[in-house]
């Protein structure tokens, strides 16, 4: 039995979806969700449904029971009160419940940045979930992309009607980029393949070499309309985040997280390509998804 978190996530979903549809057959699957009314009807006709979230140490307890495999992702929450207590809410029960029944194997969603990121937010809060994962002992997968492309369909009406792409980041360095479409299947892989062992990290970095400024060069091709960047800085960035209602807390991780990124080089030039576990490109990524989703906005 394989239990999935997050299984109405962007990611969750393509796990999801590849288990039940994988070529030597569907796999058994168990998924955790707090409304099962948000999961596909053809998707809730052919797996075990528990109620609830995977930070209640009852729902996972009994989603738990007779699972050996368990995709694992700690959704983000702008609300939390701290985000590194956040982070521990979700872990410590999947460390109980792996030292209690046993699962044999763990495939979660981490981060780039290990060995590297300091006071990094976010990101070390999701390094530091690894680290509690990977003392249980079980065998682990941490499946590491850096920045997801989907995050820029938080910008679409922007891209779409003003031609402005707004970044943080500095725009004319190195980005590197991964689909969710590829953290699906990787996890999907890695999930219906019982020969692993031991604990990795499964870096996935899509064959793109491209700086936010080429970003908006791909996407005003794509869009057939000239896309610019434009440059935020964190503190704007925090008051956008504080708008929304971000706790404090929320607000200095999402910061830190883009000052490392800046100054510490997690997700540049230097992290090298992987097209076996992310062959998406950027351009295929707005042809597929970013452009389509602009014409039925």
């Amino acid at each position: 039995m394989i239990l999935v978190t997050t299984p109405t996530g962007q990611i969750g979903r393509e796990v999801v979806a590849r288990l039940l549809d994988a070529p030597e057959g569907p796999a058994p699957v168990r998924v955790i969700v707090r409304d099962p009314a948000a999961l596909a009807p053809e998707v809730r006709e052919r797996v075990e449904v528990v109620q609830g979230s995977h930070a209640d140490p009852a729902v996972l307890k009994e989603a738990g029971q007779g699972a050996d495999r368990v995709f694992w992702l700690v959704p983000p929450n702008p609300a939390a009160a701290s985000v590194e207590g956040h982070f521990r809410a979700f872990t410590e029960p999947l460390c109980e419940v792996i030292g209690a029944q046993g699962p044999q194997r763990v495939v979660a969603v981490s981060t780039l940045g290990r060995g590297v990121a300091r006071n990094a937010g976010l990101i070390s809060a999701g390094l530091a979930m690894d680290e509690a994962i990977t003392a249980t002992g079980v065998h682990y997968r941490a499946l590491c992309p850096p920045s997801l492309m989907e995050n820029e369909l938080r910008q679409l009406a922007s891209i779409r009607d003003a031609g402005v792409f707004t970044t943080p980041l500095v725009p004319d360095r190195v980005l590197r980029l991964c689909a969710t479409r590829d953290v699906g299947a990787t996890a999907a892989r890695l999930l219906l393949d019982d020969s692993w062992r031991g604990q990795e990290d499964v870096p996935l970095v899509s064959p793109d070499d491209l700086t936010p400024e080429g970003m908006a060069g791909v996407l005003s091709e794509v869009l057939n309309r000239p896309v610019r960047v434009e440059f935020t800085t964190t503190a704007q960035l925090a008051e956008r985040w504080n708008r929304l209602g971000a706790t404090e807390s929320w607000v200095r991780a999402f910061s830190d997280m883009v000052d490392a990124q800046n100054t510490q080089g997690l997700y540049g030039a230097a992290q090298p390509s992987t097209p076996d576990t992310a062959p998406t490109t950027f351009r295929r990524w707005c042809e597929e998804v970013f452009r389509p989703a602009a014409l039925r906005a």
